[in-house]
């Protein structure tokens, strides 16, 4: 699977919209990701409204690029009912990675920007979307069309032998 190799996070976009099919199988890549106990814990906001782009991408001292990206969803989680709470960022992160890994595959850029753990980023990305208690933003993926300078990022090789450890 080339996708997971040529995956990069891409930080500057072309102002070209991204098309509602390429949203929902970004949306359809998320919802596929495996979660504890199928508790799918996910609520996903696709912000199109530049206001509100611009209004995450001051979340955080890490979100500025977002500024520019076409769209960002915004990964959350929902707050009741679930049978394994401990699990949900590992859920969440899985479904994040497959919105990363599909953006590739669409011939998309995008990049993670972190907002969980911190309780100051999740009070500012809830107040920007208006989204209500209960949900808990988790990651906002900043997504588009990359610059052609963006894209041209050399792949890392990150395969490291010392790491493994057979048992």
């Amino acid at each position: 699977m080339n996708e997971i190799f040529a995956r990069r996070s891409i930080r500057k976009f072309l102002p070209t919209m991204v098309e509602d099919e390429k949203i929902e199988q970004l949306l359809r890549a998320a919802m596929a990701a495996p979660s504890a106990g199928n508790q799918q814990p996910w609520e996903f906001y696709v912000v199109r409204d530049k206001r509100v782009i611009q209004d995450l991408s001051q979340c955080s001292p890490y979100a500025g690029c977002a500024n520019g990206a076409a769209l960002a969803i915004v990964v959350c989680s929902r707050d009741e009912h679930m049978r394994f709470p401990a699990f949900t960022t590992l859920d969440l992160s899985a479904a994040v990675e497959n919105i990363l890994i599909e953006a590739v595959h669409l011939d998309l850029g995008a990049v993670w920007l972190g907002v969980t753990p911190y309780r100051a980023r999740e009070v500012l990305v809830r107040r920007a979307l208006g989204a209500p208690k209960g949900v808990t933003p988790f990651a906002i993926v900043a997504l588009g069309y990359p610059q052609a300078t963006a894209e041209d990022k050399p792949h890392e090789d990150r395969y490291d032998p010392s790491r493994i450890h057979y048992v």
